[in-house]
């Protein structure tokens, strides 16, 4: 079975495909995934000398800027983009002191002609996110970028047969260019002379003198199409990868004569395409698709003379290689992934995909006779099956991988034999080829339930055909599609696709209706619409989010679907979709059973503020805690801001009111912040009426004199505790809500002395929740955190949402039909969280099953509420008993809840992992994860969600 895609698709795709946009990037807002990783291949990498950082280039349209010590992302760079293949990234290189970030590759053409002029190289400065330049001129597709080893110049090779340019780095004017290639150029190198050497698929590998002329132009023996080309450290060697041969050149780095081939006997598939040596030159290592017990790359001792070993890197091709100073390389894979290999041959850091893998489980899409429930699989060959429900807005990860409800494609029919159609470039219809265009690779099918028209999808495509093989719609994919199905009452097409999203399209004309996206971690989701309209899961909701052009000279501008969430958060306009195939109709619906009213404004219109940390720099070593943080805001809306907050740990340490910043331009400020004596994360966040901006955050390092261990002054503890069983109506009455909530207060008062040097609780229960009572304990909470406490609520009970989707926790005294009245609003909770000074940890089990609201409503949707809490701006880390429109189960027999029961186990010493002797968020949310599954057989899943700017830490010891 086929596992990757050819070589010649990996590499070659840049100079074949081609899309219609214009000369002027476009100014409408753009939905895209937002992972936190790259959503296809990672292409190309780059290094600085010390090794700080890496930056990755990727056809998702991102460059992205890594820790190299610990793979922690760090900035994303995002240039221009427009639809189809505009703004994909191939290249990437980063100068030698880490301050720039070259990057290239489809990034502008005209009119869809290969023949279009003036595509870009964008500069980005490393700190500040900003474009220093842009090199316009390019007359293809920029493959390749490589800085010189003194970082003087900057070197692109292009597709095609336009070959190389060299820029100068101290005003990038061109200095020098060779035109003479034949084909593609993917390969260039300097070496410490400042000689550059470059590989060609016309067959040619080129060495030029520090001053750019052509020295030797040689054939390498190993193949005809030359990918990569490294020099040696010393310059005396340079090692030539090809994408048509298993073989591994090394030339004299004098005159490119033949010195001699590293042994690659046995390599019997795939390619080495992509090589580098080690930075004292005594390994040569090599990668691409090559396939031994996964993907490796392959090392040869004494300078590729030696003995070859594979060393364990990746899953799928591997793409380029780095050297790192320590030893070892760095390397980067199609997956897309990237890793470190050290020198001991040892893997010690891997990026993993953060995508579904569809490939190979053509079969394993599933879907019900309306499309409304769709079965998928997380990983290849259809592991890890899932299904997602869009008329109940829920995802089940546990499922069998066949299923009676569901049907697969169907592959054949009378009058339609459809053949070599699975990854190859020449489907045919009853032996005659379907038209396609050039080099598009083909993928899948399904035939329609009335045998009359068929899907299929290729690398770049989703068409329909009619049953003699007539193209009725084309629409462009996101990614290669893998599978396709059609539903039963043959009204909705869906597609599998490369870039981790499954969507629905209108059978009639291919418009898409919806599109999903399940993150790896078999927890986050988000369904959205094509206006952004969507539902997600808790921690699921900045997956997607907008991307907004800034014209062809700035950055873009990026915000995730959370900054607009009181707008587009519309579970009943995504359950409508499929039952209206017009989301106009969806909304119009779905407006008129709610009662709101069509919001007019343009995105553009409500746009946040953007922040950017001047000073210090990510990883800045402090000695003093008090530091001053210079940061710049922009407000691309013109809205101005109104607040400006610095947190520390994610938890507030300073804020301004009633700032007026209104320039659209960055305004640079500073504020003076209190920093702990320990390595910290400091961010700035600002707000004006519509939303709060993504914090702008940086990481510095403690580096002055400690207090000793017995000075430091454990924290407090501040607990309240709420739950309800016994309503004054009795139609809410539940079992164990009150006993949940007096059974973790006392789990938590066991913590005293131990991480905490006191716990105070404050427990309200059935008769003495009231609506007050518990406003008074939110306000009891509020005044006594400090910023060196805990704060822990605990709520239990029944929560509705009233028809705007507003969520009430119900007191033992509320009235249903006077909720903002009697019911304690979510504004309510949300205030004190927003206020309290320390960490902050909010559990709540408040779905219990019961017609809360009639026939008004069955389920509670908390999603909306728990994303609220643990926005940046909040900083709650909060702890949900279920997702989606699952229930709370409680048994008598556990004594508690599923949720609390699992709660108190975890925080009594179930969930230390480590067997160290402390009980963290991270623990105790997959202790909570895995324990709820198993007492209820499945049918509850617990949910965490922790703002981004909040660490990992410790919430309880176990005691003895």
């Amino acid at each position: 079975m086929k596992k990757f895609l050819s070589v010649s698709l990996v590499i070659m795709v840049s100079v074949f495909t081609a899309a219609v946009c214009t000369a002027e990037p476009p100014t409408e807002p753009i939905l895209r995934i937002e992972t936190g990783m790259h959503t296809a291949k990672i292409g190309r990498i780059g290094v600085d000398d010390e090794n700080r950082y890496l930056v990755t280039a990727s056809e998702d349209k991102t460059v992205r800027l890594w820790d190299l010590s610990t793979g922690r992302l760090i900035r994303i760079f995002r240039p221009p983009v427009g639809e189809g293949n505009e703004g994909k990234i191939y290249s990437v290189a980063l100068s030698p002191d880490g301050n720039t970030i070259a990057c290239g590759g489809w990034t502008q053409y005209e009119n869809g002609s290969f023949q279009a002029v003036d595509y870009f190289i964008y500069l980005f400065d490393r700190q500040s996110g900003g474009v220093i330049r842009r090199i316009s001129g390019l007359p293809n597709v920029i493959n390749q970028l490589a800085f010189s080893r003194n970082g003087g110049f900057l070197v692109a090779t292009m597709g095609r047969s336009n070959g190389i340019r060299v820029y100068r780095s101290s005003d990038y004017q061109q200095v020098a260019l060779d035109e003479d290639y034949g084909d593609n150029s993917y390969g260039a190198d300097f070496d410490g002379q400042g000689r550059l050497v470059t590989a060609s698929y016309d067959g040619y590998v080129r060495l030029y003198s520090s001053s750019f002329k052509l020295i030797a132009k040689m054939k390498a023996p190993g193949g005809n199409k030359p990918f990569a080309v490294r020099f040696s450290p010393d310059g005396s060697k340079a090692a030539v990868g090809f994408v048509d041969s298993t073989k591994v050149d090394v030339l004299s780095g004098n005159d490119l004569s033949s010195l001699f081939s590293p042994d690659t006997s046995g390599v019997n598939n795939g390619s080495l395409f992509t090589v580098s040596w080690s930075s004292d030159g005594r390994s040569l290592y090599a990668g691409g698709q090559y396939t031994s017990d996964g993907t490796p790359i392959v090392k040869w001792s004494e300078g590729g003379r030696g003995a070859r070993r594979n060393l364990t890197a990746a899953n799928s091709t591997i793409m380029h290689i780095l050297p790192l100073k320590s030893g070892g390389i760095v390397f980067s894979s199609y997956d897309p992934a990237f890793g470190i290999i050290n020198g001991s041959d040892q893997r010690t850091l891997f990026k993993a995909p953060s995508t579904p893998d569809y490939r190979d489980n053509q079969q394993g899409l599933l879907l019900s006779y309306d499309g409304s429930s769709v079965q998928f699989a997380y990983e290849l060959w259809g592991k890890s099956p899932a299904r997602i429900s869009v008329s109940e807005g829920l995802l089940t990860t546990q499922v069998e991988a066949t299923n009676s409800q569901l049907a697969a494609p169907v592959f054949s029919a009378p009058g339609m034999d459809i053949t070599n159609w699975k990854y190859t470039y020449g489907p045919k219809l009853n032996g005659v080829e379907l038209k396609l265009k050039p080099y598009e690779w083909s993928t899948s099918i399904a035939i329609a339930p009335n045998g009359e028209s068929f899907l299929h999808g290729s690398l770049w495509n989703l068409r329909l055909f009619d049953r003699v093989g007539a193209e009725k719609w084309i629409v462009p994919a996101p990614g290669v599609v893998w599978a396709v199905n059609i539903s039963g009452n043959g009204k909705v097409a869906v597609a599998a696709c490369g870039d981790g999203t499954v969507r629905w399209y209108r059978m009639t004309d291919g418009k898409e209706l919806l599109a999903f996206f399940p993150h790896i971690d078999k927890k986050r989701w988000v369904l959205w619409t094509p206006s952004g309209y969507y539902i997600a899961s808790p921690g699921g909701e900045d997956l997607i989010g907008w991307h907004i052009n800034n014209g062809k000279d700035a950055a873009a501008d990026f915000f995730p679907a959370s900054r607009f969430r009181d707008r587009f958060y519309r579970p009943d306009v995504t359950a409508k979709i499929l039952g209206t195939f017009d989301e106009s109709e969806a909304v119009r619906l779905a407006n008129e059973e709610s009662g709101r009213r069509q919001q007019e404004a343009s995105i553009k219109q409500a746009l946040p503020p953007v922040v950017s940390i001047v000073s210090p720099s990510d990883g800045a070593v402090v000695s003093n805690s008090q530091i001053t943080v210079k940061f710049t805001v922009r407000t691309p809306s013109g809205e101005p801001v109104t607040s400006i907050k610095a947190l520390v740990d994610g938890r507030p340490v300073a804020a301004e009111r009633g700032v007026t910043i209104t320039p659209k331009d960055a305004e640079q400020r500073e504020i003076s912040i209190t920093v702990p004596e320990q390595n910290t994360e400091v961010s700035i966040i600002a707000e004006n009426r519509f939303a709060a901006s993504e914090p702008a955050t940086i990481r510095v390092k403690w580096r002055g004199k400690k207090q000793q261990d017995e000075f430091i002054i454990k924290p407090k503890l501040y607990v309240l505790s709420v739950g309800v069983s016994k309503y004054q109506n009795p139609d809410l009455t539940l079992g164990l809500a009150a006993k949940d909530a007096k059974d973790f207060a006392a789990t938590m008062q066991k913590q005293q002395g131990g991480l905490y040097r006191e716990v105070v609780t404050k427990v309200l229960t059935d008769e003495k929740a009231t609506k007050d009572d518990i406003l008074d304990g939110l306000d009891w909470l509020q005044r006594q955190t400090t910023s060196k406490d805990v704060a822990m609520i605990f709520l239990s009970g029944h929560g509705v949402n009233d028809q705007n989707g507003i969520y009430y926790y119900l007191p033992v005294n509320a009235d249903i039909e006077k909720l903002k009245r009697t019911g304690v609003p979510f504004s309510d909770v949300k205030n004190t969280v927003a206020s309290l000074a320390g960490k902050t940890v909010f559990f709540v089990d408040t779905c219990h099953s019961g017609s809360v609201m009639g026939q008004r409503r069955g389920l509670t949707d908390i999603t909306a509420m728990v994303n609220e809490l643990s926005s940046a701006e909040n900083g709650a880390v909060v702890f949900a008993s279920s997702t989606g429109g699952q229930y709370s189960l409680e048994k008598s027999e556990w004594g508690n809840g599923a949720f609390t029961k699992a709660l108190i186990e975890g925080m009594s010493g179930k969930a230390d992992y480590t067997g160290k002797g402390k009980i963290s968020i991270n623990m105790l949310d997959l202790y909570l994860s895995e324990r709820v599954k198993e007492l209820t057989k499945g049918k509850q899943t617990p949910t965490t969600t922790k703002p981004s700017t909040v660490p990992d830490f410790p919430v309880a010891v176990k005691r003895q």
